[in-house]
């Protein structure tokens, strides 16, 4: 019975067109961004903009003359912190941090601080160096990802104060 409950369930959410929209989450003041970073072209910045299109936001340049509100990467810090060693007293295992520091700042001219945290475990074995950098490089572009989304997720989450209709 339970069974053909959940199939009818799923034929009428099909049937209807219905689908999760993630974009939909987002405040409609935000679906439009002034996006700026000290450094354009750091790891972080373009993860997040690749993030932030990919979540269909709509950025528009800084010099443009449309009214948009603005998101301010303000700091991405990573860090490496030894977890546990070995017999012979080598880093055998670290935690990799990564904060990252935003602004969103509105029309109105509220400001409405950011910050995200992500840390990951990497083993690292000295023998293997060239291959443990490449893996630790690709943990860190993970991280940056992860915090690109977790960013998003927050603005979804800011209390704008909606226009009166």
């Amino acid at each position: 019975m339970l069974k053909k409950c959940f199939a009818i369930f799923a034929l009428f959410l099909t049937a209807c067109s219905w689908q999760f929209q993630n974009s939909e989450t987002l405040p409609e003041q935000l679906r439009t961004l002034r996006f700026e970073s000290a450094d354009q072209y750091s790891e972080m910045s373009r993860t997040l903009r690749s993030q932030l299109l990919l979540h269909n936001i709509r950025l528009v340049p800084s010099d443009s003359t449309q009214q948009a509100a603005t998101l301010r990467l303000n700091s991405a810090n990573s860090g490496s912190r030894v977890a546990s060693v070995f017999k012979q007293a080598r880093e055998a295992e670290k935690i990799l941090s990564l904060t990252v520091q935003a602004t969103v700042t509105t029309l109105n001219n509220q400001h409405y601080p950011l910050e995200v945290s992500v840390h990951r475990t990497f083993f690292d074995d000295s023998r293997a160096a060239l291959a443990k950098s490449e893996e630790q490089e690709a943990i860190m572009r993970q991280m940056y990802e992860q915090a690109s989304r977790q960013l998003i997720i927050k603005m979804a989450a800011l209390p704008l104060s909606h226009p009166a209709k």
